[in-house]
């Protein structure tokens, strides 16, 4: 190898060495990874996603076992992101989670590509009327005539993934596997 060719190969590596332990971009092409997002990072990245979105997937365990999905009209996240649904007391997906609560939410906006998220956790089933009446939704005088056959759905989350590329949240370059939080188990 020429002299001069492996000045420039050592004045690109000596770049890129700097540019990893500063954090600087470095000339040649090189791309330097940005810190990872930190959890309230990931988090307002994920509601950024979801807070965009009218609808989402839910998606439940049957009684063989099998993913069922469906679309669900959610309520905006909580601060620790529970979400809240609203549906028939004699619907498929309450029968299913009667049997296994198991569930996950999936958010994403196909024709924009800013990202997704996905949050798997457990559901609870709830006919408090007080809370129902605190959620309260217009269209629910008509699909629900006198507030029968209404049950709202909570969705305790226990993992969130969340792929925002505006936020820079980012999946692994290698796995693709998309960056998470982990909550605290719910309750069985």
């Amino acid at each position: 190898m020429p002299a001069i060719d492996r000045e420039r190969s050592l004045g690109t590596c000596v770049s890129l060495v700097v540019a990893l332990v500063v954090g600087i971009p470095c000339a040649g092409g090189a791309q330097v990874r940005k810190p990872a997002l930190d959890r309230e990072q990931l988090l307002a990245a994920a509601r950024e996603i979801m807070g965009a979105q009218t609808y989402c997937a839910l998606i439940t365990v049957s009684d063989t076992g099998r993913p069922e999905v469906r679309t669900m009209n959610p309520f905006p996240p909580e601060q620790d992101m529970t979400v809240w649904f609203a549906t028939n007391t004699r619907s498929l997906k309450v029968r299913q989670l009667r049997g296994d609560p198991r569930v996950t939410l999936y958010y994403a906006d196909h024709a924009k590509a800013s990202g997704y998220v996905a949050i798997t956790g457990r559901a609870v089933l709830v006919d408090d009327m007080r809370e129902i009446q605190k959620r309260k939704r217009a269209y629910w005088d008509t699909a629900f005539p006198g507030m029968k056959n209404l049950v709202l759905i909570k969705v305790i989350p226990e993992r969130l993934d969340v792929v925002n590329y505006q936020r820079g949240a980012h999946g692994d370059p290698e796995t693709w596997r998309a960056p998470a939080v982990e909550f605290a188990a719910a309750p069985k």
